[in-house]
């Protein structure tokens, strides 16, 4: 038996570090070649990484939030042959030792609170043994799932490798009737829940790039934002005929691709909204292209896909190259061609709705326009109180390189083609 000691490999696109995101095996486990063993985020991209062997894990190095550099050893294998041990002489001097062989002690329970009387009810189950220093292993969405049940991980027991947890191991818990709640007599009929528990994670990954995106946009830019309203009743009324009369195969229109459309116009006339802006070598840098990023919430948070050259499509190639993106995105299939590259951003909260907000902008770009969903309210038109279909437009631009009078310029555009929405289309 030999050891084959792995480096992180070069993921390419010029990428030097990965963060450890979630390691999908441990200590002891049996993998076969392929079989994916780690989930890296670089800059661009998060990229689950495969085993280079059939073997059995010996250590695993770095923990969910630590950097790796491409090159240096981040497991190792006992496999048959003589391996590569030599290669674990680069391994960087934090490591995670194999996990110590005493249990970990089970948490104390919660007091329970005083209640006036005794009442059945489910009991909060103990931790379920783990080597010390190690945790419950689950994917993203178990988490997730987990965290909306009040239910803390470490009390269920899971089936997968290294007690890795899955959704029938959750539902099985669930089922059991085991929670991390304590729970009081009904008062007034009505039973009451008394949640105590908590939960601690590392800011990480995704969450971490937000994180940091969002204070250098917010800490560097000076924001301002504008806010208007559109009447869209007559935009509503082409939306509705269009998609009756819509060609075999072509997909069903939203708002979205209109206001594309609006925006390839409004842009073309004020070209200092759309652009970039180095702010170190203090170059703006203004595109004639006009590349999209359609902000998209996911179970994992939230990406920016990128509809490239919207002002060389139609508005059925508008919906259809949107829908691609988003959706290979949610689904996590989304390559680093389709999430980079955005000269303006759309953030849209959807049926969500809401009067205004303040978006924040997808640095290094220079304004942002907030999309509010539309609802008929009564509005004066002509001296009269009538219904209208209307839809409020927050945005938000950068003050450094976008006066005021330009930002509020480009949304008056943008409303006047939603408002009169044959004009999107001369």
């Amino acid at each position: 038996m030999g050891t084959f000691a792995f480096k992180m490999p070069d993921i390419g696109e010029g990428v030097v570090e990965g963060e450890v995101v979630e390691w999908m095996v441990a200590v002891g486990d049996v993998v076969k070649e392929d079989d994916p063993i780690l989930s890296v985020m670089t800059d661009k991209a998060t990229v689950e990484i495969p085993s280079p062997v059939d073997g059995k894990v010996t250590k695993v190095i770095g923990e969910a939030g630590d950097i790796l550099p491409v090159g240096v050893v981040c497991i190792e294998f006992e496999v048959e042959g003589s391996g590569n041990a030599s290669a674990s002489e680069q391994a960087p001097a934090k490591t995670e030792a194999a996990p110590a062989k005493e249990e970990a002690k089970p948490a104390p329970a919660p007091t329970p609170a005083p209640v006036a009387a005794p009442a059945p009810a489910p009991v909060a189950a103990a931790p379920v043994a783990r080597a010390a220093g190690t945790k419950a292993l689950a994917s993203p969405a178990v988490r997730q799932r987990a965290r909306e049940a009040n239910i803390s991980l470490d009390h269920v027991a899971g089936s997968g490798p290294a007690g890795r947890i899955s959704h029938a191991d959750l539902d099985a818990h669930i089922a059991g009737g085991a929670s991390g709640a304590s729970r009081s007599a009904p008062v007034g009929g009505r039973a009451r829940v008394e949640l105590n528990g908590t939960e601690t994670m590392k800011v990480i990954g995704l969450r971490r790039k937000i994180a940091d995106s969002m204070i250098a946009s917010y800490s560097t830019i000076p924001h301002f934002s504008y806010f208007e309203e559109v009447d869209v009743t007559a935009l509503e009324e082409l939306r509705q005929h269009l998609n009756a009369t819509r060609p075999e195969g072509a997909p069903k229109l939203t708002y979205l691709p209109f206001i594309m459309q609006a925006l390839v116009k409004a842009l073309a006339e004020r070209p200092e909204c759309n652009a970039l802006y180095d702010d170190e070598a203090n170059v703006v840098t203004r595109h004639e292209a006009v590349n999209l990023g359609i902000a998209t919430q996911t179970d994992r948070g939230l990406f920016v896909p990128v509809v490239k050259h919207v002002e060389a499509m139609d508005i059925w190639q508008s919906a259809s190259e949107m829908g691609r993106v988003t959706s290979a995105t949610r689904d996590g299939k989304a390559g680093v061609e389709d999430l980079t590259g955005s000269t303006f951003t759309i953030t849209s909260l959807g049926r969500l709705g809401g009067l205004g907000a303040t978006p924040i902008i997808n640095k290094p770009e220079v304004g942002i326009l907030g999309v509010h969903n539309a609802k008929d309210r009564a509005v004066v038109r002509n001296g009269a109180v009538v219904i209208r279909r209307m839809m409020n437009l927050s945005s938000s631009w950068d003050h450094r390189v976008v006066d005021g009078h330009d930002g509020a310029t480009l949304v008056q555009l943008v409303k006047t083609y939603l408002e009169n929405p044959a004009t999107i289309f001369m």
